[in-house]
């Protein structure tokens, strides 16, 4: 009990950032991880419960009091071994995930004060894996005979591929881009994500043995039949939900409106923003307004000003406190310069005669009921409506199912949205042998959920496969 008041009085660790002045015109990580002191003070706030609440919180499982007990023992690689054991994406997550809305919000100290900074320990241990080349691969057991192949390189897929390997099974990773990762390598900005983690997570599963094939479209000139023709055993399908989706108001097809998807693929992925040492150019708008209020908006956002945006706008249909972004990213967002226009909706874009767009139209909102989401729902107000002056626009308002798997996958059902219907303990699709997870099944989420939805097939899926004799 004594230890336990020593702890409570260590405060949170604060994670260095570059300054904002600075990051605005790079696209650097922003944090810089905690120093080994730090992860030491950090570690030292664990209570080490004997029923550790944090764990239920973790969608992959991660033995979260054991880890950090490493840390405190200085046993740093050994902590990253044991993360491992369950999440093989651990730098990734310690970036990404959402953990105050999940681990960290069950963590016993956060009912007094602050959580114990389970994600930034993370960061430390992965990073400090990568950074002295420490990295153990796990022994794998002696070969089952049966293969599975995988659709899609993203978190799901990739978290997939390497639970089953571990388990003995062979696996293949069909991926349409020509880099593995998914969302991380194409929507998540360097500042955020960089891209050397991301690579260096991908070749641990590589190393251990999972076979990625990349400029691979399944559904085009493959389809999922023609894997199980080849051999496969079982397949799944863990494409995410990339399909862009518009408002559909006037004036959307003008020059200089895009999709969140194009935008941050053609910086992230085709790393426009270094143009033009690389060739695919980017839209570079002086007066940029964002549509919407997740992670994607702000990822989108910030990026338009490392770009050159003179003035850059989240244009957001409810208030702050609905928005569904994590917090750090719009305090980041706020600390940068980015300017923020609540209770506003779009409602028709206007152009020049070159057919450029130059201003958009909106309409004030006010707040009604909670609807389906439990947020309120944003009403128009009547006679409202006023102009904002803009030269490019990026629509980061959702995404959709994309259709290309489904249309050539006889008897795999969807629901009236377009994804795919799955049993969400195991993964079951309506056809045998036939598994998803991700996005492409609950629509947009985070990189955490649908890694963990992937652990859940896996385990099915390793299952099926061994009683099929």
């Amino acid at each position: 009990m004594e230890n336990n008041k020593k702890r409570e009085k260590v405060p949170r660790q604060i994670m260095p950032e570059q300054d904002p002045a600075a990051r605005g015109t790079n696209f650097d990580e922003v944090p810089l991880g905690y120093t080994e002191e730090q992860a030491l003070a950090e570690a030292s706030r664990c209570l080490h419960c004997k029923k550790p609440l944090c764990v239920s919180g973790c969608p992959v499982e991660v033995d979260i009091p054991g880890f950090i007990k490493l840390v405190s023992e200085r046993e740093y690689a050994s902590a990253a071994r044991r993360i491992k054991e369950t999440n093989n994406l651990p730098a990734v997550c310690g970036r990404v995930c959402p953990q105050e809305s999940q681990c960290e919000e069950l963590c016993v100290l956060g009912k007094k004060g602050e959580p114990v900074a389970i994600g930034r320990l993370e960061r430390f241990v992965a990073d400090y894996e990568q950074s002295t080349g420490d990295v153990s691969i796990p022994a794998i057991p002696t070969s089952t005979g049966k293969r599975i192949a995988v659709v899609g390189a993203g978190p799901a897929g990739l978290t997939l591929a390497g639970d089953l390997v571990k388990l003995g099974h062979g696996v293949t990773v069909f991926e349409g881009l020509h880099k593995p990762g998914g969302v991380l390598i194409y929507g998540i900005p360097e500042f955020r994500l960089p891209k050397d983690i991301v690579e260096a997570e991908v070749e641990y599963l590589v190393r251990l043995g999972a076979e990625i094939r990349t400029d691979m479209v399944i559904g085009r000139g493959k389809t999922v039949d023609d894997l199980f023709a080849e051999g496969y055993d079982a397949v799944f399908l863990g494409v995410g939900a990339g399909a862009p989706v518009f408002m559909d108001i006037p004036g959307e097809n003008l020059s200089g409106i895009y999709s969140a998807n194009e935008y941050l693929t053609r910086s992230n992925l085709m790393k426009a923003y270094r143009f033009p040492e690389f060739d695919t150019p980017v839209a570079r708008g002086k007066r940029v307004a964002v549509l919407g209020g997740g992670n994607v908006s702000m990822d989108s956002v910030r990026t338009a000003l490392r770009l050159g945006a003179k003035q850059a706008t989240i244009v957001y249909r409810r208030t702050e406190a609905e928005m569904p972004a994590r917090r750090e990213e719009v305090h980041h967002a706020i600390e940068e310069g980015v300017q923020f226009q609540f209770l506003t909706n779009p409602v028709e874009y206007i152009g020049n005669e070159r057919g450029w767009v130059r201003g958009m139209k909106c309409i004030r909102m006010e707040l009604g009921e909670p609807d389906d989401s439990g947020r309120r729902r944003p009403i128009p107000i009547k006679d409202s409506e006023f102009i904002i002056e803009v030269d490019m626009v990026v629509v980061a308002i959702g995404t959709t199912a994309n259709p290309v798997i489904p249309a050539t996958t006889p008897g795999l059902e969807t629901n009236r949205w377009g994804y795919i219907t799955a049993q969400e303990e195991t993964g079951e699709t309506s056809r045998t042998g036939v598994f998803a997870g991700g996005d492409i099944v609950t629509g947009s989420a985070t990189v955490i959920l649908a890694m963990g939805a992937a652990k859940k097939a896996a385990r099915a899926i390793d299952e099926y496969v061994r009683g099929l004799g």
